[in-house]
């Protein structure tokens, strides 16, 4: 069974999840042993599969380690840093992790659970006064197991949106308390923001920023020197991967993405040298090189079914969520452990441990999610299980990713109306549209028609007619792929209300005068 991928669409969570019904605990010493001859095979054919998928793919830049216990069976580097540059990747080059930020970071989060700073239930009220959700019981109630399980009630991925249009972290959490929640503690909704408020709280009891914690925690002891989890050091580091995105068929390099808003969920950068090590520490069970640095029974929740993800259906088992991990199991029968990210803007990453065996994989790529990162683990976990690859993973998940980058919003794809509805003159709809959660949002009238500017980041958004008091926006940035094109509607002669799709993640999508 393939890993969950984490993305804006829920489906893919449930397309790719893995499944697992007990708590996971097993020692690394504990493992059962694999052949030394199957697992030469397996790196000799993930190494085959890599270089294929390099020309394939077009993918500018790969990495990919191998470890065994502690152990590094393998760890190479292929093409390029940044297309255009001659900077070849090698096993330390850094790369943007994306989403495996989460897992590398509820790490640090069972480091301070050992050392008794915080427990897995400290309520959020207790740790970050000012963070509220909507429902004063669920504030109350809230704990850092709800926010690093998903399982807090705020929908899927609340807040992306309020990032990209420029709000800081403390402002995001502000006004999370306006977003109607839905399940607290019954459903599964991935939220980025809300993982960062778990990991702002656990880092404010410990008197540090979240950076400085993941490195005095976790990095440092362990001897990650080239992993970060700031983005100003990411990029004043040398031997760094740049993002890559699509154009007309070809990676070309894409816009900075900046995740450092949301950097305890998807802002960490770091080497398959340096992921090997931590790798290799999930598998000790905390133990690395003899030293207990994080405590087992602290990491044990972490790596255990905490909320589930889909129930059983078309013959797959259940499958689950840890904190901050995807726990499942393996088509051998094995628990396995893994998660992958994904930046539209240019990143594509994942981790695949099966701690019975004692195995662990990482790959790192430098462009846009399109399946890659994920084949290459799982079929290198094939070969280790069966002594062959059991799918053609490649073609298996390029329909699935397909949807990752496709272009959202309901006039994507469609062609203006020939004969649309004259609309108003526009300077009827030009104005300061409010709106509580997004804050206002500014309609201005230029030489080529309408354009909405909004957050503290200025976003600017040409706003081209449609049909009658419609008009179309194509944004183009972590949270909309390219071709997107999201309706906008006015309401009123003249205009006092505006709604727009792309504003919808929450249901909170209207803005009036």
């Amino acid at each position: 069974m393939a890993p969950a991928l984490i993305s804006r669409r829920p489906l893919l969570t449930a397309s790719l999840c893995g499944a697992v019904g007990l708590p996971l605990g097993a020692r690394a010493s504990a493992a059962k042993s694999v052949d030394p001859a199957r697992l030469d095979k397996a790196i000799a054919a993930t190494d085959v599969l890599t270089q294929s998928l390099m020309k394939s793919s077009r993918i500018p830049g790969i990495a990919v380690a191998v470890v065994q216990g502690e152990q590094m069976l393998f760890a190479k580097g292929y093409g390029v840093n940044k297309i255009g540059a001659a900077d070849a990747v090698d096993a330390d080059t850094v790369f943007q992790l994306a989403s495996i930020s989460k897992p590398l970071g509820a790490t640090v989060v069972a480091h301070q659970v050992g050392i008794d700073s915080v427990a897995w239930n400290s309520r959020m009220q207790h740790l970050l006064p000012w963070f509220a959700l909507s429902s004063p019981e669920a504030t109350r109630e809230l704990t850092i197991a709800d926010l690093y399980a998903h399982r807090s009630g705020l929908p899927d991925h609340a807040g992306d949106v309020l990032e990209d249009l420029g709000y800081d972290r403390t402002e995001i959490l502000h006004r999370l308390r306006l977003v109607p929640l839905d399940g607290v503690r019954k459903k599964y909704h991935y939220t980025n923001m809300g993982i960062t408020a778990a990991a702002q709280g656990v880092s404010d009891k410990a008197g540090k920023d979240w950076s400085s914690l993941c490195e005095s925690a976790l990095y440092r002891p362990l001897g990650m020197h080239r992993t970060t989890s700031d983005f100003r050091t990411f990029i004043a580091m040398n031997n760094r991967a740049a993002g890559h995105v699509q154009e007309n068929g070809r990676f070309v390099p894409g816009p900075v993405r900046n995740p450092q808003v949301q950097a305890p969920a998807g802002g960490a950068s770091s080497s398959v040298n340096d992921m090997a090590r931590w790798m290799s520490l999930i598998l000790g069970m905390g133990r690395y090189q003899g030293q207990q640095l994080v405590s087992e029974e602290a990491l044990t929740p972490a790596l255990s079914p905490q909320m589930l993800m889909r129930p059983a259906q078309d013959g797959q088992p259940a499958s689950y969520y840890g904190f901050g991990f995807n726990v499942g199991t393996s088509d051998g029968g094995y628990k396995m452990l893994s998660h992958s990210g994904a930046f539209v803007l240019g990143a594509a990453t994942n981790v695949m441990m099966l701690p019975e065996l004692n195995i662990g994989i990482v790959v790192l790529t430098n462009a846009w999610p399109v399946g890659v990162a994920e084949a290459i683990g799982l079929t290198f976990l094939d070969y280790v299980q069966f002594g062959q690859a059991k799918k053609d993973w490649v073609a298996f998940l390029a329909p699935i990713f397909s949807q990752i980058t496709a272009p959202e919003g309901t006039l994507a794809g469609k062609t203006p109306p020939t004969s649309p509805v004259p609309p108003q003159n526009l300077s009827a709809y030009t104005g300061t549209y409010q709106n509580p959660y997004y804050g206002p949002l500014s309609v201005t009238e230029t030489a080529d028609g309408l354009v909405l500017t909004a957050g503290p980041g200025k976003v600017t958004l040409k706003c081209p007619h449609w049909d009658g008091d419609d008009f179309v926006i194509h944004p183009d940035n972590e949270s909309a792929p390219p071709g997107s094109a999201f309706k906008v509607s006015f309401s009123g002669t003249p205009p006092h209300k505006l709604t727009c799709g792309f504003f919808d993640e929450t249901g909170l999508n209207a803005f009036t005068r």
